[in-house]
């Protein structure tokens, strides 16, 4: 052993004198939070977040990870794949079937106090139930409608629309204006299924028939594509839709380009910072057979393999408090998921946001199945090609429709 000198204690004896005794440092148990990207304001919130917790906590670490929502399937599925999984994420709400049935997402029922339970609405509750076990905490939702740009509406001499033969007709009255589109069709990347679903449910067709076959073969889910189709034809939409994701087709929008968008409630916010002198209105979608609009939630996921589930708990209740939920849906322009929020005034009153609410009472949700994913992108691949003529809408359908009866074995 190596002797230890007079000056060294001396020293050491000093530091103790000045300094007051010598604290050990306190270890962390970090938590990592893959964090979907709704918008800009999304990963500074959540960081606000974590810092706020970490104050009250300071033997918890909160690593936030921000993830487009383009590549955010495909980058849990790698870290499943290769066992480096967060221990909490925010995924669609669509994804948790197959994670559940995998053994990949935590049940939070021996989590959840009667108390945290009874904050939440239990509609938006429901869709992140799997066989009777609570798999995951709604985290954000909205539902889905159509947004008009009122000057040029008022400048084409056109009629906000309330049915299909009214917004096509509305759809030439704008095109005709320079420079403008009348409908912006979105034909690329995540949701673009759900762009189809919006005509196909008012036409008065379905994802799934009652006999859970693929609906896309009825003859409500073809005249639904032959609306857009027609559309793009005649040149009613913005050129090559497959080229437009909805953040891009949102953009159109906001530059004052397009006159009819089917939006959601967080494109309010942008406008708002955006295009400040920007008129629009909401309203409910184009009327056919039916009524309908698009409620879609998202989930905030436990994955099983977390070694730190406790930790992870304490941040999701922190983050789950009124003052957050308020900020982050206000931010981002969602739907609230608890009940304290939901009561707020804002909600009743505000006519952007109501606009939205208003549809709730109709809306649908993608059916709860199994490789729903793949379905959704057979949809998907399926719109691309009728949109870019490469099949007959008919053809394309029925070739669908028979692929996704063999991945569902009807």
């Amino acid at each position: 052993m190596k002797p230890i000198s007079w000056k060294t204690i001396a020293a050491s004896t000093l530091a103790i004198g000045v300094l007051g005794a010598i604290v050990p440092a306190q270890s962390q148990t970090r938590v990592d939070f893959t964090v979907a990207e709704y918008s800009s304001n999304t990963g500074p919130y959540f960081e606000q977040v974590a810092a706020a917790f970490e104050k009250e906590n300071p033997d918890i670490d909160i690593k936030i990870q921000v993830v487009p929502w383009d590549t955010l399937l495909q980058r849990l599925t790698s870290d499943i794949a290769g066992g480096t999984t967060p221990d909490i994420s925010i995924i669609g709400t669509r994804w948790l079937l197959d994670f559940a049935s995998q053994g990949v997402a935590e049940s939070l029922d021996a989590h959840l106090t009667p108390e945290f339970k009874s904050t939440f609405i239990d509609t938006f509750m429901a869709p992140s139930v799997v066989d009777g076990k609570i798999m995951g905490l709604p985290v954000a939702a909205s539902a889905r409608a159509m947004m008009i740009n009122t000057d040029l509406f008022e400048k084409a001499g056109a009629t906000p629309p309330t049915n299909w033969d009214e917004f096509y007709d509305a759809a030439k009255k704008l095109s005709a204006l320079p420079d403008t589109f009348g409908f912006g069709l979105q034909g690329k990347e995540i949701e673009t299924d759900a762009y189809y679903y919006y005509s196909l449910w008012t036409h008065g067709g379905d994802i799934l028939k009652a006999d859970g076959t693929s609906g896309l073969d009825s003859p409500e889910a073809l005249k639904a594509a032959v609306l857009y189709k027609t559309m793009i034809d005649e040149r009613l939409t913005q050129p090559s839709p497959t080229n437009y994701n909805r953040e891009e087709v949102f953009n159109l929008f906001k530059q004052g380009k397009v006159g009819m968008v089917f939006t959601f409630p967080m494109l309010i916010p942008q406008i708002k910072a955006e295009a400040p002198n920007l008129h629009y209105k909401i309203m409910p979608f184009p009327e056919g057979k039916a009524k309908a609009t698009y409620g879609v939630t998202d989930t905030l996921m436990m994955f099983a393999n977390s070694d730190v589930k406790d930790a992870a708990w304490k941040f999701i209740e922190f983050a789950y408090k009124d003052e957050w939920r308020t900020k982050f849906d206000h931010g981002e322009g969602f739907l609230p998921v608890t009940k304290n929020v939901a009561a707020e005034e804002f909600y009743k009153t505000d006519p952007d946001i109501s606009g939205f609410a208003a549809g709730l009472p109709y809306a649908k949700f993608a059916p709860t199945i199994a490789n729903w994913e793949e379905i959704a992108d057979i949809t998907v691949r399926t719109m691309q090609q009728i949109y870019l003529g490469q099949q007959a809408p008919e053809a394309a359908l029925q070739a669908a429709a028979a692929q996704i009866n063999t991945i569902r074995s009807k």
